[in-house]
């Protein structure tokens, strides 16, 4: 199942259909569970909306006949003709793809230096800071110490980045999930674990 809620199944060439069926039969208790704990939902903008920690969201009335969108200085201004709401599909991907720019901005703002200051606070190393847009996770640390981040961090509180932030540096010692990658963790946010539970209903 993907996240929009859509059931995709994968069956071996020339096996009945009616396998699939019988398998969605007896797991739909299953499938509703998941969909209530793994789907996101997707976000309407609106005017006014905070984006990330310094843009905002802001709706002006415009003359021509199609919307427009641009960024001026940390404000998403859209232009709307009056007969074209914000929650039109069209208009809300337009936004979206601003946003994606707007938090790019941010991100290459804020995260590099809070990486270094968190490390050199703690005594980590690492080589280098990538950016990127992945949709299934905040963070990653490679075996030659390149910490990549998401973009997307800065939609969510300063405490949460510093979660993520930590989690990656404490990758470059302790590449697994073992005890001693959490105690590492734990030296340094001792409630990680309330932290942790709260990124785990967030989704980037």
């Amino acid at each position: 199942m993907n996240e929009k809620g859509e059931l995709i199944i994968t069956l071996p060439p020339r096996t009945p259909v009616y396998f699939a069926q019988r398998l969605v039969d007896s797991s739909r208790d299953n499938i509703r569970d998941w969909q209530k704990k793994h789907v996101v939902k997707t976000k309407t903008f609106h005017d006014g909306d905070q984006i990330g920690h310094s843009h905002s969201i802001k709706v002006v009335q415009s003359a021509a006949n199609h919307p427009d969108v641009k960024i001026k200085g940390l404000v998403i201004v859209v232009s709307l003709p009056t007969t074209i709401r914000i929650e039109n599909p069209p208009v809300q991907k337009l936004i979206s793809t601003h946003i994606a720019k707007a938090l790019q901005k941010e991100a290459r703002a804020y995260l590099p230096r809070r990486l270094r200051y968190l490390a050199d606070q703690h005594g980590f190393h690492y080589v280098s800071t990538r950016f990127g847009t992945q949709k299934g996770r905040w963070g990653s640390c490679s075996s030659r110490g390149t910490i990549s981040l998401n973009v997307a961090l800065m939609g969510l509180p300063l405490e949460l980045i510093d979660y993520v932030l930590v989690h990656e540096l404490c990758h470059t010692r302790q590449m697994n999930h073992s005890p001693q990658f959490w105690a590492e963790v734990a030296a340094i946010l001792p409630d990680y674990k309330l932290l942790r539970k709260r990124i785990k209903t967030e989704h980037p």
